[in-house]
């Protein structure tokens, strides 16, 4: 019996659907035929990782159980509304009235189980609902979360740094509690004068309030350093603090001794006296020279420990000092600070210089909407500025989880370090297409899009965790 084969029997590439190939090229001219589809499609197709990102945390659970409601009821319920303002923020608007834009967005849609979103007016009215007590319920609800994410993350840092600082929003209309104060770029403005703290390592908010625009007092940093260990992780032991000189003062360093913590503070108001034959270099090759004594200024409790580092001032820093004939000419230019650090004075401030990512932190959370001032009253404002930082947080979270698979992933290795809006083109903004297939919506992703093979091998990965802590829940 004679059989036929094909000549050509290899195994076609069509079937590992990455590399498919179309029938024929594509022609696009001025006279090509348009029209509109059924089918639902989203160029936010990432927004289902994050909802499987809220089931690995039990969010919704931890949010029911630790959020204070305000008094006006709504149809959606409060996690809806409260989630619906993180979304909007987690995709990139910053604006209330920027939900015109995604009311019939399928995904979100698709999240909340409605057939559109409510219009913007009702999550406003939401807002105005909203006050400092939703916003310390918020503060609760992220110290859970950050519980369950670092656990999830395989994170146990025993030492962390926190870097406390404060910035200014501007405010351009009469919005309470405005005031004119420290505000280098647009002075004689009014603003806000908010207190954030930033944990290092992860590089993720833990604690802060919006303020009036007034400068911080010794009583307000010290309320804040007694209050961080509410929000503290249990793996972590031990504590840095870092802050600038508008935090120095005996009550922050009352407050950070008191608590165990270690502390430097920069410093610009104490004159302590260092030994002249004291000042070293750690190198020959080293410009600066650094110094450490023990001091008590007026009014403090007890000595503490100030390290000194001072730099060799050029020739035309000297000439340019005003009055020169008056005073008696220092060539150098100094650097102090409060610390109670052990080790060598060099090494204390290599320690502080870290401090510097702060700045970047705190731009990169007025980008995500914290310097958006959405209402005129003071507590919504309040509440808003947690609402940014919880959705500021969720997507630290979601880079840190696509880190632990970008080994396996070249496009994810990285990730975690790079700003929200790299994540965002990555893992966020990836075209989809919401479709019913045995009574089941599915979302479905383009095959030619290079990101959705990486795409869906994190989203295996955090299958895999969803289904980790379904054991561990049964045992």
């Amino acid at each position: 019996m004679v059989k036929k084969h094909r000549k050509d029997s290899k195994k076609r590439l069509a079937s590992k659907h990455f590399n498919q190939g179309s029938g024929r090229a594509s022609k696009i001219n001025a006279s090509t035929a348009y029209g509109t589809c059924s089918e639902q499609i989203s160029p936010f197709g990432g927004l289902l990782g994050l909802t499987k990102v809220l089931d690995l945390f039990d969010f919704e659970k931890h949010f029911n159980e630790g959020y204070h409601a305000p008094s006006r009821e709504t149809q959606l319920g409060d996690y809806a509304m409260v989630m619906g303002l993180v979304m909007l923020l987690f995709i990139g608007f910053n604006r209330i009235w920027h939900f015109v834009y995604l009311r019939l967005e399928p995904m979100l849609c698709g999240i909340f189980s409605v057939d559109k979103l409510p219009a913007s007016s009702a999550y406003w009215r939401y807002l105005d609902s909203l006050g400092i007590n939703q916003a310390q319920s918020l503060l609760r609800i992220m110290s859970r979360l950050r519980e369950l994410a670092w656990k999830r993350c395989g994170i146990q840092y025993s030492h962390i740094a926190i870097d406390i600082d404060a910035t200014v929003e501007t405010i351009y209309g009469d919005q309470e509690s405005g005031r004119v104060g420290h505000n280098p770029k647009h002075r004689g403005k009014k603003g806000y004068r908010p207190i954030l703290c930033f944990i290092e390592q992860p590089r993720e908010y833990l604690y802060g309030k919006l303020r009036k625009g007034e400068t911080v007092s010794g009583e307000e940093t010290a309320k804040v350093i007694r209050i961080i260990k509410d929000h503290l992780p249990s793996c972590v032991q031990k504590v840095l603090l870092r802050a600038d000189a508008e935090f120095m003062s005996w009550n922050s360093v009352d407050a950070a001794l008191d608590e165990g913590y270690d502390f430097i503070f920069s410093n610009k108001q104490c004159e302590p006296l260092f030994d002249p034959k004291t000042w070293y270099r750690p190198s020959r090759k080293e410009e600066a020279e650094f110094n450490g004594c023990m001091y008590q200024p007026t009014g403090w409790g007890q000595a503490c420990r100030f390290v000194a580092m001072r730099l060799p001032k050029k020739p035309e820093e000297i000439k340019s000092q005003p009055q020169q004939e008056l005073f008696e000419k220092d060539p150098y230019t100094y650097r102090i600070f409060c610390a109670n650090l052990n080790g060598k004075a060099h090494e204390a401030i290599e320690r502080y210089d870290k401090r510097a990512d702060a700045e970047n932190l705190i731009g990169e959370a007025k980008q995500e909407g914290l310097a958006a001032i959405p209402s005129g009253k003071f507590k919504n404002n309040y509440a808003f500025f947690q609402i940014v930082l919880l959705a500021y947080n969720l997507w630290r979270y979601f880079k840190l989880l696509a880190g632990c698979c970008g080994k396996k992933v070249k496009i994810l290795s990285g990730i975690a370090d790079n700003k929200i809006r790299i994540g965002r083109l990555i893992l966020l903004m990836i075209g989809a297409k919401l479709v019913k297939s045995g009574n089941r919506d599915r979302v479905k992703y383009s095959i030619r899009d290079t990101r959705t093979p990486a795409l869906l091998l994190f989203y295996e990965f955090l299958d895999h965790l969803r289904f980790k802590k379904i054991q561990e829940c049964k045992a």
